[in-house]
């Protein structure tokens, strides 16, 4: 068959938002595009919370020093700083190019992110099945059917959490996970693409499987965390469509492999593998095992059909496994009790992506034809009234605004902003602050804190620790004029942003104070 019969196909097989011929839009497109719309404004009338804060910072010391960049929340070198990715950097040229701030580009990368994700959920399903409207089942399980109690976490894809990470690193790297996995695929069951109309030997198939290893590199330079569960479904896809393990064949999934290893080694910002041992952050990660079941019982809907999926294997292939989507659970469900059974806590964070097999499988088995049997009917209704009840629950808030609501819904988290206080700090002057918001937020208008929120490899733990006990010790109502000056002097601090029932020190001025919060900024003198 010639080659470019075979590419024809490949054309006519595109998925939605990916062009080609097709003369009408397919559903994944209309609803596609209707779902990046009304998300992107779901997230846009939101304020900036939590996370934010510090991956607006990220920018803004990028956005200064592109090349040797600060720590992001200090007045400390940042060498070795895991936030300092490819997309970071990307970020952080954008911000110089145009003059923006830290929180305008994260604000302005949460569509662009969405965008990668959708159209990598289309590639990623079309390599599952030709049927139009999985793409489309599948995405509306993965933004429903979680749980009935809000889980707020970066790389959890649900209606309520994306209106708050979207504009996340995570996001990305999900994105390009979906769009590694549908590569993936097509390189090991070895339909279209160059593996299929050049040959096994040829230049383009090379390319393409070193390719498709910087692809997996990037992503774990953007979000190591979810390079794991990235790398696990590569691992499924390979075990279960691969066939004829010759040399050649083990040969360029080496490749592939190595160039991932490569690409990750040469970054220049920081060491990825020192991430491996590091434990800094695995006691605020214990949470994510906690209320597993209120988080994702409605995701379990998905289990019947996967089980299908890993039975109809079983009876074609010899065994279960040979379904990438049923050994992905498995091999990502091992990933999460290691966590949990070593008290490496942070391998929670790939709870969301855990979910996947479970929710795309369903949507690929309720896009079959119909006549539907008895069994596929139940599970349809199942899905439904398991979609109505997390949209109600959890999700509806993200999309209906508090003036439209008839119900009460609950909302997205309403942070404070804090540019009334940063139009008096110049950037690079340190704060100290005993609000829970500030601490978080402050540092994103380019400001330092004396004691960084977030553990960083960059600053050792212990030094951070002891920041943070000066800043305790600044703030002890006991303490004396003398003592807050010697933390003062040692940490440059510049200013105070305190709570409305904080006393200011008498060797401090009040400069300006927030309307909505009562908080104080007040500015320290030597």
């Amino acid at each position: 068959m010639s080659a470019d019969v075979l590419v024809r196909r490949a054309v006519r097989g595109a998925t939605a938002l990916r062009g080609g011929a097709a003369r009408r839009p397919t559903p994944y497109q209309l609803f596609g595009a209707l779902f990046w719309l009304v998300m992107s404004l779901a997230y846009w009338r939101v304020p900036l919370c939590c996370d934010a804060g510090q991956h607006a910072a990220v920018v803004e010391r990028l956005k200064a020093h592109l090349l040797h960049p600060l720590h992001p929340m200090a007045d400390l070198p940042g060498a070795g700083s895991p936030y300092y990715s490819p997309y970071a950097l990307a970020q952080g040229a954008f911000a110089r190019l145009t003059g923006l701030g830290g929180w305008e580009v994260v604000r302005l990368s949460g569509p662009f992110n969405l965008l990668v994700l959708l159209t990598g959920i289309g590639r990623f399903v079309r390599v599952l099945t030709p049927r139009p409207w999985a793409p489309v089942l599948g995405l509306f399980a993965m933004v429903l059917l979680w749980g009935t109690e809000r889980a707020w976490w970066s790389g959890y894809l649900g209606l309520m959490s994306m209106t708050g990470n979207l504009g996340y690193p995570s996001t990305f790297a999900i994105g390009l996970t979906f769009w590694a996995w549908a590569l993936t695929g097509r390189h090991a069951r070895g339909t279209g693409g160059p593996v299929r109309y050049v040959g096994p030997s040829g230049l383009r198939s090379l390319w393409g499987y070193k390719g498709l290893g910087a692809l997996y590199g990037l992503i774990l330079l953007v979000h190591p965390i979810t390079s794991i569960a990235a790398v696990l479904g590569a691992v499924a896809f390979v075990a279960g469509w691969q066939r004829g393990w010759r040399p050649a064949v083990v040969g360029r999934w080496a490749m592939a492999g190595a160039t991932a290893l490569l690409v990750a080694s040469f970054w220049p910002y920081f060491d990825v593998f020192a991430l491996t041992g590091d434990r800094s952050v695995d006691a605020m990660h214990e949470r994510l095992y906690e209320g597993m079941p209120g988080h994702f019982w409605l995701a379990l809907i998905g289990v019947p059909a996967l089980w299908l999926r890993a039975r109809r294997a079983g009876r074609s292939e010899g065994h279960w496994w040979r379904d990438p989507l049923a050994l992905m659970f498995a091999l990502e469900c091992l990933a999460v009790a290691y966590g949990w059974v070593s008290g490496h806590y942070t391998y929670g964070r790939i709870l969301g992506l855990t979910l996947v097999p479970l929710q795309f499988a369903l949507g690929v088995e309720l896009a079959a034809a119909r006549p539907w049997g008895f069994g596929r009917r139940l599970l349809g209704w199942a899905a439904v009234a398991g979609a109505c009840v997390g949209f109600l629950t959890v999700q509806a808030g993200a999309v209906v605004p508090r003036a439209l609501d008839p119900v009460g819904f609950d909302q997205p988290p309403h942070w404070p902003t804090y540019a009334w206080a940063a139009r008096h700090i110049k950037p690079g002057q340190a704060v100290i602050t005993d609000g829970y918001y500030s601490v978080h937020l402050i540092a994103g208008y380019g400001s330092d804190l004396a004691a960084p929120a977030w553990p960083d490899l960059a600053l050792d733990e212990r030094e951070r620790q002891r920041r943070l006990a000066a800043v305790r010790a600044y703030l002890d109502p006991a303490s004396t004029r003398a003592e807050r000056s010697a933390v003062a002097r040692r940490y440059h601090v510049h200013w105070l942003l305190l709570t409305r029932w904080r006393r200011v020190p008498e060797e401090a001025t009040v400069v300006a104070r927030s309307r909505e919060t009562g908080e104080v900024l007040a500015r320290v003198h030597p």
